[in-house]
């Protein structure tokens, strides 16, 4: 295992990647429970987005670009409008 990838599973645990985990984990066991393989799928797909950082976008594909406006120091004008 490269180096890249144990630092991508070990480190930047937040509560919704830990939630998915937990919520893939859950997944798999009622999975085998009840011997259902499209079941397991769904929570393998659950588990590997959390173990690999991973969202429905791939890695930080859903992030908005920000603009930095700088504010005009001139006073705006109105017009009256009846």
């Amino acid at each position: 295992m490269s180096s890249n990838m144990k630092q991508t599973i070990l480190t930047n645990w937040t509560f919704s990647r830990g939630f998915r985990l937990i919520i893939g984990i859950g997944i798999i066991v009622q999975a085998i429970l009840s011997r259902d393989v499209a079941f397991s799928l769904v929570g393998l797909l659950f588990t590997g987005m959390a173990v690999f950082n991973l969202g429905c976008c791939g890695s930080g594909g859903c992030a908005v670009k920000t603009k930095n406006v700088t504010p005009s120091k001139k006073d705006p004008t109105y017009d009256e409008v009846v």
